[in-house]
């Protein structure tokens, strides 16, 4: 901001020091313009460069952008090493001026000071790193450039050599922090051993501006593969766990923020089985853990929330489940159900489910839990976070999925959580249809006597005659549909729904779907209904009594006049729509056979011959 000399705010003697300030900086820069590149006036240059120093921190910049400087300091740089230095100084407190910046990328100066990042003058390269940061901050195509001509390798090289220095690493820290975020410098990074230095610069780190550095830059890193591999190999889990046992007991703001970078980087870095494993051999769990039930008492959402997302990627891997169950991550866990903050309900969810995937015993603890289940239930239904309601119904079919049991299916039932499972065949995503339609399907192959009721009042067989119906709906989701209205056929009353709503049909039509699988399952179901079928009316004939057994005349006898068909005796024919008309096929059969056995009882004498060797045959077939 320039500010007029004239002003009220200054006095008669700031106007004066203003002033010879003015004209001695005119003179500085003057000299430099005429005897800069003067390799034999170094004294002088040196100081005219102190007296601009001394300006500038007077704020004096109206002068620097016609002065011509720029140019001079790029000579200087290039070629007077003695006075080099004293020359990167003041370009780096010009920079600080945003609008000196453009002056100095016009003349090409962070070309200039590239080079001096080589030098062994650890001055030099103080100054040289802090006018290349200034001037390329918050610029993409310079900070493009940089990467373009090799800086990231200088930058490591300096963390390296003066791991020690603590000027020196604060600004290759920041200059890291500034070009992380490119791809190509991320790229170039991977072909360094930066990831070591950073952990030993974290695991050294004391005071909270430099944890805050590093915890940036190396989120930032994490982004890629191959540097979280690295990281990994560098041991960053073990300083990770350190830092957040160091500081769990405490309470501090700065501490917080430290707490929670420390658990988003755990996140981040946990890029397959391999690197989870890591984390959870070194004890990672237990400090994720601590802190969760320290902060559930504070409220400190965001802790939490990172917190539970490094467990709940932590407990991908099975033979992590396995140490965590031990370790009684699902029980500390359950204590945070009693918090009322969306993001973490949603968390401790996903954390759970992670946990009972492929895990019985997980499963068992879970679902014969009535405080864990009653809470599900109640998730089940919130209405204003779709996220937490789609995890509460995937962790109520998870637990019966994984668990199978009869006793976590009546637990289910009973906190009635069955009719969510029923609904959530409804879900616009596919996963979660699959998810809720193997869970009904294991659940009724245990115990559909337990859950027919609710079947029915949830209408789960309209449900499935829909997706079955839609064309919208996925092979998948058919597939598990019919595989579930198998299942279902076992009860008598939710058949005779199926036959009532007329599925048949559509099994009929689905045997020329698209789908090989699909027409397999279609043509599955259909066997077994008609299995079903052909079963009842076995039973419905079985029951026909004969009006007396068959008796067969001996020669001179009078023959019985054939008897009445006792139809009294017959079954009652059928309601069920789809039975009507193969059953009265049926009884039409059996009263044409009846009539025939009359018949032959009392055959029609043709003579006595034939009349003697049929009766022969028939006593025959008797005996």
């Amino acid at each position: 901001m320039k500010r007029n000399v004239n002003s009220p705010e200054f006095s008669t003697k700031q106007k004066c020091h203003f002033l010879a300030n003015f004209q001695t900086l005119s003179q500085h820069l003057e000299y430099l313009g005429l005897c800069g590149d003067d390799t034999e006036a170094e004294d002088q240059i040196l100081e005219s460069l102190n007296g601009i120093l001394l300006a500038l921190k007077q704020r004096s910049f109206s002068l620097l952008r016609e002065s011509g400087i720029f140019l001079t300091l790029a000579k200087i740089l290039k070629g007077n090493p003695r006075c080099a230095v004293k020359a990167a100084q003041v370009l780096s407190e010009i920079a600080k001026n945003d609008e000196m910046k453009k002056p100095c990328i016009e003349a090409d100066l962070v070309v200039t000071l590239i080079p001096l990042l080589e030098s062994t003058d650890q001055e030099m390269l103080l100054h040289a790193g802090r006018a290349i940061g200034r001037i390329c901050y918050d610029n993409r195509d310079l900070q493009e450039e940089l990467v373009k001509v090799g800086v990231i390798s200088s930058l490591v090289r300096i963390l390296t050599d003066y791991a020690e220095s603590e000027p020196l690493v604060h600004v290759d820290l920041l200059a890291l922090c500034n070009l992380a975020d490119l791809d190509t410098a991320k790229e170039a990074l991977s072909k360094t051993k930066v990831a070591e230095q950073l952990v030993k610069q974290l695991r050294r780190a004391e005071n909270h501006e430099r944890l805050e550095i590093i915890f940036e830059v190396l989120q930032a890193l994490a982004e890629n593969d191959a540097l979280k591999v690295q990281l990994v190999e560098a041991g960053v889990q073990e300083v990770l766990s350190d830092i957040l046992l160091r500081l769990q007991g405490n309470s501090q703001a700065e501490d917080t923020c430290i707490v929670k970078a420390a658990s988003d980087l755990i996140v981040s870095l946990l890029l397959g089985d391999g690197n989870c494993i890591r984390m959870v051999q070194v004890g990672v769990i237990h400090q994720l853990l601590d802190l969760l039930e320290k902060h559930v008492e504070s409220g400190d959402v965001s802790v939490q929330h990172a917190a539970l997302s490094a467990l709940r990627n932590l407990a991908i891997p099975v033979v992590n489940k396995v140490q965590m169950l031990e370790e009684g991550v699902a029980e500390r866990i359950q204590a945070l159900l009693r918090s009322e903050m969306p993001p973490v309900q949603f968390k401790l969810l996903g954390t759970l489910r992670m946990l009972a995937d492929g895990q019985a015993d997980a499963a068992e603890i879970l679902g014969q839990d009535p405080m864990l289940l009653n809470r599900l239930v109640q998730w089940c239904d919130v209405k204003d976070h779709a996220g937490v309601r789609g995890e509460a119904n995937r962790l109520l079919a998870s637990i019966v999925r994984h668990n199978r049991s009869q006793e976590v299916v009546k637990a289910v039932q009973e906190a009635q959580g069955v009719k969510h499972l029923v609904s959530m065949t409804t879900s616009e995503h596919a996963a979660l249809q699959n998810e809720a339609l193997n869970a009904l399907t294991i659940a009724s192959a245990i115990d559909l006597d337990t859950l027919e009721a609710s079947f029915k009042e949830s209408q789960l067989v309209q449900s499935l005659h829909r997706l079955l119906q839609d064309d919208n709906t996925t092979p998948e989701v058919k597939y598990n549909s019919m595989s579930l209205l198998c299942s279902l056929l076992n009860s008598g009353d939710l058949r005779q729904e199926i036959e009532e709503d007329k599925i048949k049909e559509t099994l009929e039509q689905l045997c020329s779907h698209s789908n090989a699988n699909v027409v397999k399952e279609a043509a599955a179901t259909l066997q077994e209904l008609s299995e079903i079928v052909v079963s009842r009316l076995q039973c419905h004939i079985a029951k026909i009594q004969l009006p007396h057994p068959l008796s067969y005349p001996t020669k001179g006898s009078a023959a019985p006049a054939p008897a009445p068909l006792a139809t009294s005796h017959l079954p009652p024919s059928p309601t069920d729509p789809l039975l009507s008309q193969l059953f009265q096929t049926m009884v039409s059969a059996i009263l044409f056979a009846l009539t025939f056995l009359g018949l032959i009882q009392s055959p029609q004498k043709v003579s006595d011959k034939l009349d003697e060797a049929t009766n022969a045959r028939m006593q025959q077939c008797v005996e």
